[in-house]
């Protein structure tokens, strides 16, 4: 007599679920009926995948970025600003025979410096050096002090209308006077404002006088 084959999808009794039905199991209604779905999903998953990759790669591009001091935040740029700003203090004017001024002469007018250091001596300015110098500024003159001679140098801007203010690293309160292309000569005594103000300064960019970069060299031992 034949013996029944036997049915693998019975085990001791139990239906043995087959990998097909399983599969078909945990496939999403919606999938299963309509299969562009599951495409779609795939598509929208690969999408995602590649947007958070960029982010990461545009995130690391930028920190790398900030350590060169390719990208600057608006904080750090502001400090640089503020700390190349005109000064903001109000001066007094200077007694004349408080301020020590050194004049020089950055034309090619014979004579300049002795004559305007001449001026600023009728007014008991103390005078220091007068020579002649050369610098790459442009305009009626150039007012450059240390931090401790602003006050004075406001006192000699006020008899130089139209004059510049720069800042250098020198300590002591010595101010100097230098003469450019436009100079005309000094105000008027009379006309002097002697009320209390503020220096001027239009040209920020330039404003602070690096010892090695600014343009003004001094012809040694020449009279101006």
């Amino acid at each position: 007599m034949a013996r029944k084959p036997k049915d693998v999808t019975v085990l001791h009794g139990h239906r043995v679920i087959t990998g097909p039905e399983l599969r078909a199991t945990f496939v999403p209604d919606d999938e299963a009926a309509d299969p562009s779905r599951k495409l779609r999903r795939k598509i929208l998953h690969g999408v995602v995948l590649f947007m958070l990759l960029g982010l990461i790669v545009t995130s690391v591009m930028g920190a790398v970025a900030i350590m060169n001091g390719q990208i600057k935040f608006p904080g750090t740029e502001n400090t640089e600003v503020q700390a190349s700003a005109c000064p903001a203090t109000t001066f007094d004017y200077t007694p004349h025979a408080k301020v020590t001024v050194n004049v020089f002469n950055a034309t090619t007018r014979a004579g300049l410096a002795k004559s305007a250091a001449n001026e600023f001596k009728v007014r008991k300015f103390a005078m220091g050096k007068v020579g002649n110098i050369e610098t790459g500024y442009r305009g009626v003159a150039a007012i450059v002090s240390g931090a401790a001679g602003q006050a004075a140098a406001f006192a000699v801007q006020r008899n130089l209308p139209g004059s510049d203010y720069f800042q250098d690293a020198r300590s002591d309160a010595s101010v100097d006077v230098i003469l450019t292309g436009d100079y005309r000569g000094l105000a008027k005594p009379e006309l002097v404002d002697q009320t209390p103000g503020k220096l001027e300064c239009p040209r920020e960019s330039r404003r602070i006088a690096d010892d090695g970069q600014w343009p003004v060299v001094p012809t040694q031992g020449a009279k101006g």
